[in-house]
């Protein structure tokens, strides 16, 4: 019987391949372009000031056209390995959350490593962060009802940006939604992990990954800081509130769940969503398939129980 979810099947064909500086050159040289915006929304490219000495953040924004109030938001982190990618790359994704919720979207652009090593991807996240707090006014933005989230090592960066939004002091955001996030750098030394069925992200992308984001430090270090790799943080509390989803097949899984017991034992209240048979990945892979369908369901179920709480009466 194969480990693989039904809707997944395929997936035992994928090659076990590794990302290296080639292949990523390869990935960068990609340009992702703007798709069909359905008539409800408007998009706009925006520029945030950047960090000090840092050039300025690109956005991608998404927002109902027919908005007329302070509405909810969420700021999300896209995937890469912290290597590759852009604000364009989850389109779908961001062009779904705000249709279904009637929310804003901004999709965020980092500088990526190895050029620019931790915490340059979390200080553009936090620079995104500040502009859509200031900005809240004029865009009809909650800024007390503004979500972060990202996959991948999005998901990664945006629950170091919990981290480093709350040490700041400046602003506190109401939701963490993290997909399959890449939380910790110590999975790269570990071997006791069984990886036969790991599919997409492989232990030798991620070492990779994690070699180039970290800035001349090796995967393992005890040097490690927590913006760079947020498992590395030891109290959790006083986080938002968070979402974890990951595969069972994922090479994320134990970092996942761990960090979502963690949150939970630090008084974070925290859902874990665990899909069996399913590899990092899949919902973008297999996006019409029923199990990554339900998967971005569940995730929409979060974030509006978050972004919408039942008023008190």
């Amino acid at each position: 019987m194969s480990v693989f979810h039904p809707d997944l099947k395929a997936g035992r064909f994928i090659p076990r391949f590794s990302t290296g500086p080639r292949l990523t050159r390869l990935m960068n040289r990609a340009q992702f372009k703007p798709g069909p915006l359905p008539d409800e929304l408007v998009a706009e490219e925006v520029e945030a000031p950047g960090p000090p000495g840092a050039p300025a953040v690109r956005l991608q924004v998404y927002r109902p056209r027919d908005l007329t109030s302070p509405a909810p938001a969420l700021l999300w982190i896209h995937g890469g390995g912290m290597i590759s990618g852009s604000n364009l790359q989850d389109e779908t994704t961001n062009i779904a959350f705000a249709r279904a919720l009637g929310i804003t979207v901004v999709s965020v652009t980092y500088r990526l490593a190895p050029q620019h090593p931790a915490p340059a991807a979390v200080e553009d996240a936090y620079a995104a962060l500040r502009w859509l707090v200031a900005s809240a006014g004029e865009r009809l933005v909650d800024a007390d009802r503004i979500a972060i989230g990202g996959a991948s090592a999005g998901g990664g960066i945006a629950a170091a940006l919990a981290q480093y939004a709350l040490d700041q002091g400046e602003i506190r955001p109401a939701f963490q939604l993290l997909i399959y996030p890449m939380l910790d750098d110590r999975t790269v030394v570990r071997t006791d992990l069984d990886t036969t069925n790991v599919r997409v992200w492989t232990p030798g992308s991620n070492r990779y990954g994690w070699t180039s984001y970290l800035g001349g430090l090796a995967p393992g270090d005890p040097g490690v800081s927590s913006y760079a790799a947020p498992a590395r943080r030891e109290d959790l509390s006083g986080l938002p509130p968070a979402w974890i989803g990951v595969g069972d097949l994922d090479l994320f899984l134990d970092e996942d769940t761990r960090y979502a017991e963690r949150l939970r034992a630090s008084g974070v209240p925290c859902e874990l969503h665990v899909v069996p048979g399913a590899f990092h990945g899949f919902d973008a892979l297999f996006r019409r398939k029923n199990v990554s369908k339900e998967f971005w369901r569940v995730q929409a179920r979060a974030l509006r129980a978050a972004l919408f709480p039942p008023t008190a009466g």
